[in-house]
Parts: structure tokens; sequence; C-alpha cells
């Protein structure tokens, strides 16, 4: 007898769901980072300035720096904030060496020369300390003209991470805005840099962010195993997007700020909780009651990640405005992508006798590594 065409679906859906769930414990056996993004880097950069007198003032990740300048274990390892200090001081030299060979600053067609501004300092973004560091560049020419900024922090060529960003916010000869610097395009020229730029560049971004940030993928993914109905995931995708828009413009410009210490455990325990919740509570009469407050109070705190992982700390502005906005649209894009693609699948897995399983076998792995990323994120906390 041959199998019909409705025999054939369901055989199929049962291979792509047996397949991610493969691929889920697959990915439980590799040692994983704290966070969601640590494959990658982004540096943070301010630049001001008038005329031939620029400054520019750059965040970079404390451990990943002194690695990439080839220094020892004593330096990249320091944990303790005097020592990290200390380190930086000890090694001015090499730390300013390798950075200012990978970011320049140039003022009509030529090299400004850098040079160290002040002490480095170090301040925590997430879980992660950042190294701060300002160079002074003196630039050759007159007052007007136009300049370049460039960016090559932490190439793909030295192994360390990949796909490094530097976001860069200038204010210098009288023009201001904000670029997302990648290998592809690492310079921007302040004379051609237009609105419609950065709002592509941020709009990428935030695609891009919620495409590699695992632990929203997570959240979403739990949320969708536990709506029953195109109505359910409308009213959870709704609250979920509301709440993590008002915490993430509200941070973001500087308005709330909770450490990363604090958003990143809750982050990976709102997985589980909601992952568990919608299997357990699935079948229960009024169950979705609790939904909407829930998925709302996980929302507010999944957008002081997304602030956080944007790493903006700047004054508010239309700039800035702009900027949050376009990276705002792009995680909203993502995630109805997501949706339109996932829930379907899921609607056709219900009518199947295997659901009673094979779901929560999909949700199983989801709350496994959920909780590995909460205890390893305490432990790096504490």
């Amino acid at each position: 007898m041959r199998p019909t065409p409705r025999r054939r679906l369901r055989a199929a859906l049962l291979t792509v769901v047996m397949a991610l769930v493969a691929l889920f414990a697959a990915g439980l056996a590799r040692p994983a980072p704290a966070a969601a993004h640590d494959a990658t880097s982004t540096a943070y950069v301010d630049v001001r300035g008038t005329g031939t007198r620029v400054e520019a003032t750059l965040d970079l990740e404390y451990d990943l720096l002194m690695k990439s300048a080839w220094l020892y274990a004593e330096a990249y390892g320091a944990k303790a904030r005097s020592e990290q200090l200390h380190q930086l001081e000890k090694n001015a030299d090499a730390v300013t060496e390798y950075v200012s060979g990978r970011f320049a600053v140039g003022h009509d067609g030529s090299a400004c020369a850098p040079r160290p501004a002040g002490e480095a300092g170090v301040r925590t973004r997430g879980t992660r300390p950042f190294a701060v560091l300002t160079l002074a560049y003196a630039c050759p020419g007159g007052a007007d003209g136009s300049y370049t900024i460039s960016s090559a922090l932490f190439p793909d060529a030295e192994s360390f991470v990949h796909s490094t960003q530097t976001i860069v916010h200038y204010d210098i000869g009288g023009q201001r805005g904000s670029q997302v610097l990648t290998a592809a395009a690492p310079t921007l020229q302040t004379a051609g840099h237009h609105e419609s730029h950065q709002i592509a560049e941020f709009f990428l971004l935030g695609t891009e962010h919620l495409l590699f940030g695992l632990d929203h993928i997570l959240f979403l993914l739990s949320l969708l195993i536990g709506a029953r109905t195109l109505r359910n995931v409308v009213r959870t995708a709704t609250a979920f997007t509301a709440a993590h828009s008002v915490t993430f413009l509200l941070a973001a410009a500087g308005v709330v700020h909770v450490p990363g210490a604090v958003v990143e455990p809750v982050i990976a325990a709102s997985i589980a909780v909601v992952a568990v919740a919608g299997i357990v509570l699935r079948d229960r009469e009024g169950s979705g009651h609790w939904r909407l407050p829930v998925v709302f109070l996980f929302g507010l705190v999944h957008g002081l990640g997304f602030a956080g992982a944007l790493g903006i700390d700047k004054s508010w502005s239309w700039e800035l405005l702009l900027s949050l906005l376009s990276f705002n649209v792009g995680i909203e894009v993502v995630q109805l992508a997501i949706i339109a693609a996932v829930f379907p699948l899921l609607a056709l897995l219900r009518r199947m006798p295997a659901h009673r399983w094979v779901l929560p076998a999909l949700t199983a792995p989801i709350v496994v590594v959920s909780l590995y990323w909460f205890v390893d994120r305490l432990a790096v906390v504490a």
C-alpha cells in the first residue's frame, strides 16, 4: 500500500522535528559561552573634535584586547578591576600600539597622528569588562575639511573572534552621526554619510543580533511551542514586542539602567520558565491567562538585553533615536519571519498523534540549554 500524501507529509515533519532535536542535543555537547554572542565582538567608539584636533574614546573587550596585543596570561586573565587597571597601565605601550595600528582617523586624505590621552579605565558592559581608552589625534591641514574613520580592530585573521563590528558615533567638524564598521565596510567618510546609510546599518545590526542571538530565538520558539492558536501567537508576540521595545528604547537612551549581571541570567531563566509552562500547562483550562503578563514581564527584561547588546552610551538626540528605531525594526522583522516560518509547521504537527511526545522532545533541549546558560551566567557574575 502506497503512503498517502498526508502520511508522507507527516513523515517529513517528523524527520524535520527529530533533526532539530538532534541539532539542539549536539549543541549541548559543545562548551557554550556565558552569553549567546561570544563568538563575535563589538567595539564602541565615540569620536569628537573640531578642526585639526580629534579625540576618540574606545570601549574594547578587556580580555580580547589583551590577547590580541599578545600579552601574557596574567594580563588577559586578570579578573579584579584593580588588577585589570594595573595591567592596562603596565602594558600601555603595547595596547596603544595595537589599537592605534587598527583604528585610524584621517583628515582631507591625510592620516591623523594618534597619541594616548589620559589614563585607561575599565567598565562593565553586560557581564563583560571593557577597557576604556582615549586617543588624541593631531590632524594635518586646515580647520575645515572632511574626515575619515577606519576600524580593523580584532580581525578574523587574528583567530580570537570573527565578524567584529565597530559602532562609531561621531561629532566632528560640525558633522554628526553613527555608523557600523565591519571588515566588508571598514571606513566611513563624514562628508558622504547620510541618514539613509545609518538607517540601513542599524536595521541590519538589529536583524543580525536576533539571528545570531540564540537566547532570544529560543525564547521565541518556546512561546510558539506553547501557543495553540494563531490568536495566541498574535497576542503573545504583541505583548513581547511592546514590552521589549519600551525597555530597549529607555535603556539605550540612558533613562533606565539595569546591570547586565542581573539581566543576562534572568533572560536565560525566562526561556526555561516559558518552555516548561508551555508544555505543562498547555492542556489545562484557563492556562492561557498566565501567558500575557508573564511574556510581557520577560519582554521587559529582553529589551534590556537588546539595549546592552547595542551598547550605546550617548545623550538623547534625533540621531540616537533614528539608530534605536532602525535597530528595533530589524529585530521585529526577523521575529515576524521566524513566527511565519515556524508556527505553520507547529500547527500541522499538533494535528498528528505524535505531537504529545514530539513537542516535549523539542522543548527538553531548550530547557537544558537555558538552565545551563543560567548557571553559567551566575558563575560569571560570582
